[in-house]
């Protein structure tokens, strides 16, 4: 039996992961993100660095606090709404490491991000545009 439109769209496929942090003593949930909210950390993976007029502009992968961006979009509060936004990804990558590293781990397993996904889109985000 195929799933009809409205099958689709009521199910609920969002997946949450509570996470121990011993750095922290304490627990913080991790979610699954939305088709919309992976595109938008994708996104933020990448910066544009324009030509000068004898070269074009290259697209090129940007790892800074790359750990807090995929943070900042899955550590949910009690009711699953996101409790950091945008703006706070460089004081969330100003925290431990070693904390930071223990949700990261959750985060790209539930999200299926596979580390070496990152290598493979570096490798390819040297592009002219």
């Amino acid at each position: 039996m195929l799933l009809t439109k409205a099958q689709i769209l009521e199910v609920d496929d969002i997946r949450y992961e509570d996470v121990y942090v011993p750095q922290w003593n304490g627990t913080v949930r991790i979610k699954v993100m939305t088709g919309t909210e992976r595109d938008s950390y994708e996104t933020s993976m990448y910066e544009f660095k324009p030509g000068d007029g004898r070269k074009q502009g290259q697209l090129k992968l940007n790892r800074d606090d790359m750990r807090a961006k995929l943070l900042a979009r899955v550590i949910v509060d009690e009711n699953n709404k996101r409790i950091f936004c945008d703006a706070d990804i460089r004081v969330l990558g100003a925290k431990s490491a070693d904390a930071l590293d223990v949700l990261f781990e959750v985060a790209q397993w539930l999200n299926g991000l596979k580390h070496d996904d990152l290598d493979k889109a570096e490798k390819n985000s040297v592009s002219e545009v």
